[in-house]
């Protein structure tokens, strides 16, 4: 789902090219009917299974995009002119990033592109985060968030986050300011001054206590009220969740009722 900041955030899925606003659903039964293909998202091939967030098994080993530094970014050798497909990495990886501190029940921090901020953070669930550091490539980046690894979490509890579980005691200004002390010397160049804090209003009218996860590849249909979205998931009936982009490629219909 592509997403953009307000209050709430907006969510939005491609039919034949053309944006659906997904929180237009909220309140209505919303069914969602897998014809049982699937087709790579990097060479369109029909697969039996998705490796990765939608790829073929030939493309999820090695298609760029799909490249090991996409989930550790100290892995990334773009600076050094290394990588499955120099140009992509040239104009993905080897530009500026930023590692910041989200906060949900923990403080987490990660990695992102300069330009998938605010993007990133919504993608994750994070009710607030704040800009740590922004350094010339992903490389840089991966280090730096390695060297931070043994303080904070670097992943996010997805169980939490759909619960909406938070800590209101966590300051991330003072996290940040405090993680600054834990850099090493060489890294303290790529600190950011700048304090802000993006608070993240999600379209949810009711978090649930208890949440059972759907897959289409256990049930090909799936249906229910459209109570929330946050992250990339779905809520239905207050209880059962749906993770789009777990769902990639998936060939779908979506019927909306009410």
């Amino acid at each position: 789902m592509n997403t953009s900041i307000g209050a709430p955030i907006e969510y939005r899925l491609f039919s034949d090219d053309k944006p659906i606003l997904i929180n237009d659903f909220l309140h209505k039964k919303l069914e969602i009917n897998w014809s049982g293909n699937i087709f790579c998202q990097k060479c369109s091939k029909k697969t039996k299974r998705s490796f990765g967030q939608g790829f073929c098994y030939p493309c999820f080993i090695s298609a760029p995009e799909a490249s090991p530094c996409i989930i550790k970014p100290e892995l990334c050798q773009a600076h050094l002119g290394i990588g499955r497909d120099i140009e992509f990495e040239q104009k993905h990886h080897n530009q500026p990033h930023i590692v910041y501190m989200a906060a949900t029940d923990k403080v987490k921090v990660g990695v992102t592109r300069d330009t998938q901020v605010p993007t990133r953070w919504i993608d994750q669930g994070a009710n607030k985060a704040i800009i740590l550091a922004e350094t010339p490539n992903r490389y840089l980046a991966g280090v730096t968030e390695v060297a931070l690894k043994s303080f904070y979490s670097d992943k996010t509890n997805w169980r939490s986050m759909l619960k909406n579980l938070q800590d209101h005691n966590i300051d991330l200004e003072e996290e940040k300011w405090k993680s600054h002390d834990l850099l090493p010397s060489d890294l303290q160049q790529y600190f950011v001054e700048n304090d802000d804090v993006i608070e993240l209003n999600y379209p949810v009218n009711h978090y649930p206590e208890k949440i059972t996860s759907l897959n289409l590849e256990k049930q090909e249909s799936i249906s229910g009220v459209l109570t929330g979205i946050k992250g990339q998931y779905l809520m239905f009936d207050e209880q059962y969740v749906f993770n789009v982009r777990r769902h990639t490629s998936f060939e779908i219909e979506m019927i909306i009722n009410g």
